[in-house]
């Protein structure tokens, strides 16, 4: 019991701390750990209340800095890509999927590094809101793999690291929420989910400020390579995973 609390901590404060400095790729990063300790009901409902915690806390601190606009279309589009996505996780051949994404991520990140001539919208454009939302909501209904879509559109309109980081929390904060609210339904989350949840928060907290810290001192010219190298660690995570 005590090394499970131990290995808890230390996966939610790297997990959080992802998390508040690139603004998406928490749950690559603490479900896979959870899971080599505890099991798959456990370890995701409480990858996902963490990432409550961790929008809520961001979009309290720097709501000044959301394109709320955005982020609202974003969601909208995102909600009828989510049964889509929950259908692919229940009929489709995960393995297939899985590297068919990683390798997707990995080729549009790098010709995202590499390409020079990056459209860019200077308003927010509806189709892209369209497609960068519904794709979220199928990713992230299959793997929970919403950040992706939302880094391209972010890419497309030049958000700074600080408004990229806040806008995707104010769309991660309702959809997290919803999620929850389906896992309270189904009974997932027990006793033991909630206790060590609220263990967790001694290090997600401090997580969130310190990334809040570190996202701050990116430059906005560079904050999109770090991002693309966030999300190419991601495909390649992906495919190792879905031949393991």
């Amino acid at each position: 019991m005590t090394s499970t609390i131990a290995f808890i901590l230390i996966i939610s404060f790297i997990a959080s701390l992802i998390r508040s400095t690139l603004g998406f790729g928490e749950s690559l990063v603490a479900v896979p750990l959870f899971l080599l300790f505890l099991p798959i009901e456990i370890a995701v409902p409480l990858s996902v209340m963490m990432s409550i915690i961790i929008a809520l806390v961001i979009v309290i601190q720097d709501h000044k800095e959301i394109h709320f606009e955005s982020a609202k279309w974003l969601i909208i589009y995102a909600i009828p890509g989510i049964p889509i996505g929950i259908l692919i996780l229940t009929y489709g051949n995960e393995i297939i999927i899985k590297m068919g994404l990683g390798a997707l991520i990995i080729l549009y990140s790098l010709y995202s590094l590499l390409s020079k001539n990056s459209k860019i919208l200077k308003e927010d454009n509806k189709w892209w809101l369209f497609a960068c939302g519904f794709l979220s909501g199928v990713f992230g209904g299959a793997y929970g793999l919403n950040g992706p879509p939302l880094v391209v559109y972010g890419n497309l309109k030049q958000w700074s690291a600080k408004h990229f980081r806040a806008t995707l929390q104010a769309y991660f904060l309702p959809v997290s929420f919803i999620s929850v609210i389906g896992y309270y339904a189904k009974g997932l989350i027990t006793t033991e989910v909630n206790i060590y949840f609220i263990i967790s928060l001694t290090t997600v907290i401090p997580a969130v400020f310190l990334g809040r810290y570190l996202n701050h001192q990116l430059k906005n010219n560079s904050f999109f390579k770090y991002v693309y190298v966030g999300l190419i660690l991601i495909g390649i995570i992906l495919i190792v995973t879905s031949l393991i």
